[in-house]
């Protein structure tokens, strides 16, 4: 049975401390997303509660601005749900970082 070296034991306490230093890094980033993801939601209903108001009143007015002031905020909402698929696929990235730097670090 080999016994480690000093340098053994000096390399793998900087990797150690490398992969601390990452999962800190890693949360910030991971608790950042999710507090921009409850932001997001928070005014993705604001939103597609304003555009079902701008539905109903296109379809009661029939005029071409309320069709136009519907379909703007449709877009609109439809653009936050890109940015929540988006923020929703960062997050499981993060997640699979963190596990895997916590694997690495119970290795050590």
């Amino acid at each position: 049975m080999d016994t480690p070296t000093l340098a053994d034991v000096n390399i793998r306490g900087v990797a150690h401390r490398l992969i601390e230093k990452r999962l800190r890094r890693n949360s910030e980033t991971l608790k950042q997303l999710q507090t921009e993801l409850t932001l997001l939601d928070e005014q993705l209903d604001a939103l597609r509660d304003d555009a079902n108001d701008k539905e109903m009143r296109s379809l009661v007015s029939e005029t071409p601005l309320a069709l136009h002031e519907y379909r703007d905020a449709q877009k609109h909402v439809e653009a936050l749900l890109e940015h929540r698929d988006f923020l929703l696929r960062a997050i499981a990235e993060q997640t699979r970082n963190q596990d895997d730097l916590l694997d690495r670090l119970g290795k050590n």
